[in-house]
């Protein structure tokens, strides 16, 4: 894709908008002598070449950005998955397409999107979090999808077409496509841990008996090493994500009542959720329990890899009892590791405690993450047609290509050849596997013999459109725990608030976030005063806010 920088793309949409404004009339063109219009007439040529050289348009290279969430990263045979990529979609498309994966750092992913989009040399497509997608969609830089959405051979085949369709704007326009819903976390505490301090894991009910829970985890010796004190209640990735929708949701049972975003009330009007008394209190929940030490401290800096490996890890010593994270695989990911590490073969899920029920009637499912194509603004659509249809159009074609990104590359990551393999042979954690011909499978994974294989990027249970009944994965099941986790979120979870969209929120995200984390950190670790911190707040970007709710509630 030719370079560009950010400032170029904002300017040239800004004056394709005015001239776009400047040409709305009510004149329908001139009439010529046989009655018709003349600017129809140059219309219907104009869309006639257009779509003939759309049809002719041919791909070289697909440039894609994404990030830890393509499980076949280069560590899992990355190289199969977009060798047989390339081999599906070239032959779909007629001509050959070479896919360039450029997979950055999972924790870092928000902050390499900002630095590739500024820095000009823009990629073909990329996923973005919905927050990102908000923070972008305004800008010029993402090509409005809506038709070649609408026309897309996947529609036939579409099990849950309003996710999607609520990503349009008021006037109709498509920047992403979600091919999978948001999902969400639960928390989940380790069995054995609970055994130790003597918990009945099913009684926990409420904040105060989650309290408890933690409370016996950070001054007893849950881990069984003979130390009491040395272990903690909790870890998370940050006490809230105030850059990431639904933000509370790896601290959920402290957030009872706030929600530390722009929302609307019962009325449509706007107004900031963290200025309000339940944030205050929320807050103070956190400074209390974190002076209590029944939170790891590393939860103010900590990555999602660094919170789950400690949370796993074979020396259990500063470790967490509980941790807050995201449901369906990773039930199975986070069992696994702690089999691996010989710490516990048991993790439960705790079902939503009573305020987060009374609040929002269960766990939050967020917005789902979404894939864009990036526009090179030369107003033709050509270009970014033909990588709709050679890269979201085939994601999701029933068939081939929708099993590599759901399952990953054959005889690689799956198979359906006879086959017998045994994980973790000679041990008490030994297992066997034996199928048949024609039998789908997942294999062991390539960076560990081990581990089964569980999925690539699409999880089969939050797919949006079905795979064709013919295509070997179609009777995929998902493995027991991912299966169990998936169910039991969709029967604990309600949708996350919608999000506030508006040119304010999008020039100043970073500000707002940065201005929150500030008198989080104040609060909670620093034992601050949660007004004064409040206070602080409101001179760093109450104005901001303001310019913002009065943009939204004028809408």
């Amino acid at each position: 894709m030719k370079k560009k920088v950010l400032s170029v793309v904002l300017a040239s949409a800004m004056a394709l908008s005015l001239a776009a404004c400047a040409n709305t009339t009510t004149d329908n063109g001139a009439a010529t002598d046989n009655g018709t219009s003349t600017t129809e007439t140059t219309n219907t040529t104009d869309n006639t070449a257009a779509a003939e050289e759309e049809e002719a348009y041919q791909l070289s290279t697909l440039r894609m950005v994404v990030d830890g969430t393509l499980t076949a990263n280069e560590d899992n045979r990355q190289d199969a998955f977009e060798e047989q990529w390339e081999k599906a979609v070239s032959e779909k498309m007629g001509y050959a397409v070479d896919l360039v994966i450029d997979q950055q750092d999972h924790s870092g992913y928000k902050d390499a999107v900002g630095r590739i989009l500024l820095g000009g040399d823009l990629p073909d497509v990329m996923i973005m979090s919905a927050d990102m997608y908000k923070q972008y969609q305004t800008t010029g830089l993402l090509w409005n999808m809506a038709d070649a959405y609408e026309n897309a051979e996947f529609q036939s085949r579409m099990d849950m077409p309003l996710i999607n369709q609520n990503m349009k704007t008021a006037d109709g326009a498509l920047y992403g496509f979600a091919p999978y819903y948001g999902n969400g976390c639960v928390t989940y505490v380790k069995q054995s841990w609970a055994d130790a301090v003597g918990i009945d894991l099913s009684t926990i009910k409420t904040y105060d008996d989650y309290i408890n829970l933690l409370t016996a985890f950070a001054t007893g010796d849950p881990d069984g090493n003979g130390v009491d004190g040395d272990t903690y209640g909790v870890i998370a990735a940050g006490f809230g994500k105030m850059d990431e929708a639904p933000y509370i949701n790896y601290m959920s049972e402290f957030y009872q009542g706030a929600y530390p975003a722009i929302l609307q009330d019962e009325n449509g009007v706007w107004y900031d959720g963290f200025q309000t008394q339940e944030m205050k209190d929320a807050l103070l929940r956190m400074q209390d329990a974190y002076n209590k030490k029944l939170i790891d401290p590393e939860t103010l800096t900590a990555s999602t890899k660094i919170a789950r490996e400690k949370f796993f890890s074979n020396d259990q010593t500063g470790s967490s009892g509980a941790f807050t994270y995201w449901a369906g695989t990773w039930y199975q990911t986070l069992t696994d590791n702690l089999i691996k590490n010989e710490v516990d073969t048991d993790l439960v899920m705790l079902a939503p405690i009573k305020e987060t029920v009374d609040t929002w009637g269960g766990y939050l499912n967020r917005e789902a993450p979404v894939w864009v194509i990036l526009d090179d603004g030369d107003g033709n659509d050509a270009r970014e047609n033909a990588i709709f249809k050679a890269f979201i159009e085939t994601m999701l074609d029933g068939g081939t290509v929708q099993t590599l990104w759901t399952y990953g590359a054959e005889d690689v990551h799956w198979s359906t050849k006879a086959e017998e393999f045994v994980l973790n042979a000679g041990t008490d954690k030994e297992k066997a596997y034996s199928y048949a011909e024609g039998e789908f499978h997942l294999k062991q994974a390539p960076n560990d013999p081990n581990s089964l294989w569980k999925k690539n990027l699409i999880d089969p249970a939050l797919v949006v459109a079905h795979l064709n009944d013919d295509t070997p994965a179609a009777a995929a099941k998902g493995t027991d725990l991912a299966t169990q986790g998936n169910k039991f979120f969709t029967a604990n979870c309600v949708d996350a608030p919608a999000g506030a969209s508006c040119q304010t929120l999008t020039d100043y995200a970073a500000d707002i976030a940065d201005a929150k984390n500030a008198v989080i950190a104040s609060v909670v670790t620093q034992n601050g005063d949660v007004d004064a911190a409040m206070e602080g707040y409101k001179t760093a970007v109450g104005a901001i806010i303001d310019q913002a709710l009065a943009e939204l509630n004028a809408q």
